[in-house]
């Protein structure tokens, strides 16, 4: 196996705690999803990033994110360091399964820990958790996947390669967490398909939250493209778009912001061949799903000071827009994340079909459905995902592996800016965007007993979305 893959898997662990003041203890349930970026080898210490959810019957239900070392020969230990959230106080749970050849099952299935909360002396709670292996090996072992390692930075390099009627895009979205504001950069090379010189233009802009004016936008270009050596990005006449740096004026707008990917891995929209071998019309990945934006806007007389915004950072590329489309970024918090896109081809044939939904919920640190074109096309045709694309509200249903997603997407029309297009070929068409809409997310799980509800977020005014036609 190539040393160009990590590893990610999940964990589930159950047990007890005995939380402090309290004379009894309490069932506790642990969920993990474990991704490294090197090789899971028993004879190296390998670390990872945890995500996953801690339950203790009757005192919490919340998020954990932390380390893991896993290093079964070298250091005989698996160590655990997870922070988590009890009666509003963060918490650090910490634990090792000490490795034993004597009793090498026992020794790597059970994990004693302790909660620590503040500077007392004494641990918020001590417990012990187990790894059952007559109900968790099965889907412990099926959950290991070796994925490549992809560096983000590399997926914005532009990918035109010279050939006529091309378009290739570079837009940034995110919304103020202290005010709610919502922005927009847009940033596009067109490659014309009659030949002549590509292109650069694009846009910015500012979504003021509902009732604190209208949104503001301005355009640049178009401009020569001819972007700088080695910026690995979009460069044009002082407008820039590269990784961990954008900025760039537009009329009464001007930007200067720092971008922090912090680490996440792409998140791919479509299948990720279609990326890499553009077979498809146009293919979309989000290189920073979900990135941290701090820096200034200026536009008019008002200038926007973002700290830590929370956003996304994603590329398009094909032949141009479709005729009819619809597109989600929803960030819902601990760590999660919801791309969409459903639209109609321009394509004869192509053009009379339902939209093509395009879905990627990324839960817990996996990816979801598993299959790319999965939602797009099914199971043999069966199965698809259907999308009711229309405004102020939109739609998307689905269901795939035992689990069914509801997405509604709201955008009212003051808080939604309608900006025209031009493909490579000249044809028009239209968008109506709004980085300040309103989302309902739910996401059920069938069991014996029918569905029933595995996680639903609500957005209120920080989704980003948009929908298109001609």
């Amino acid at each position: 196996m190539s040393a160009a893959r990590g590893t990610v898997f999940a964990e589930t662990m159950t047990g007890t705690v005995r939380l402090r003041g309290e004379d009894r203890e309490r069932p506790v349930r642990l969920e993990l999803t474990a991704r490294s970026e090197d090789l899971l080898l028993p004879h190296r210490t390998t670390a990872a990033l945890v995500t996953g959810r801690l339950r203790v019957a009757g005192r919490a239900d919340t998020a954990v994110t932390g380390t893991l070392e896993v290093s079964p020969l070298a250091r005989r230990r698996i160590h655990y360091r997870l922070e988590c959230e009890l009666d509003s106080e963060r918490c650090l749970l910490e634990g090792w399964k000490s490795v034993t050849p004597r009793r090498p099952l026992a020794s790597m299935t059970t994990l004693p820990f302790t909660l620590t909360a503040g500077d007392g002396p004494e641990p918020a709670g001590t417990g012990t958790l187990r790894f059952r292996t007559a109900t968790s090996l099965a889907p412990f072992l099926a959950s290991f996947r070796f994925p490549r390692r992809d560096d983000p930075r590399a997926q914005w390099a532009p990918r035109w390669d010279g050939t006529a009627g091309r378009t290739e895009v570079w837009y940034t979205t995110a919304t103020d967490p202290a005010t709610g504001t919502g922005l927009w950069l847009h940033h596009e090379l067109v490659a014309p398909a009659d030949g002549s010189p590509a292109f650069a233009h694009g846009w910015a802009a500012v979504f003021p939250p509902q009732g604190k004016g209208p949104v503001e936008h301005a355009r640049f270009g178009p401009l020569p493209w001819g972007p700088a050596k080695g910026a690995g990005g979009f460069t044009a006449d002082g407008v820039e778009a590269v990784p961990g740096r954008l900025r760039g004026t537009a009329g009464g707008l001007s930007w200067d912001l720092t971008e922090d990917a912090g680490g996440e891995r792409p998140l791919y929209t479509f299948p990720r061949w279609s990326w890499r071998h553009p077979l498809l019309p146009a293919a979309q990945i989000v290189p920073s799903p979900r990135a941290r934006y701090t820096g200034t806007v200026r536009h008019g007389t008002s200038e926007l000071a973002l700290r830590a915004a929370p956003g996304a950072s994603a590329r398009i590329y094909g032949h141009g827009n479709a005729r009819r489309w619809a597109w989600l970024h929803a960030d819902l918090g601990d760590g999660d994340v919801l791309e969409v896109v459903a639209a109609v081809s321009t394509r004869p044939g192509l053009d009379r079909l339902p939209p093509l939904v395009f879905l990627r919920l990324r839960k817990d640190g996996r990816d979801w459905p598993r299959g790319g074109l999965r939602p797009a096309l099914g199971r043999a045709g069966l199965g698809r995902f259907t999308a009711d694309i229309g405004l102020p509200r939109w739609t998307v249903t689905g269901r795939a592996g035992g689990r069914r997603i509801a997405v509604r997407v709201d955008q009212p029309a003051e808080r939604t800016l309608a900006l025209d297009y031009a493909d490579p070929d000249g044809s028009p068409a239209v968008c109506r965007n709004s980085e300040t809409a309103d989302a309902h997310v739910v996401l059920e799980r069938r069991g014996r007993g029918g569905w029933r509800t595995e996680a639903q977020w609500t957005l209120a005014g920080t989704a980003h979305a948009e929908v298109g036609d001609r």
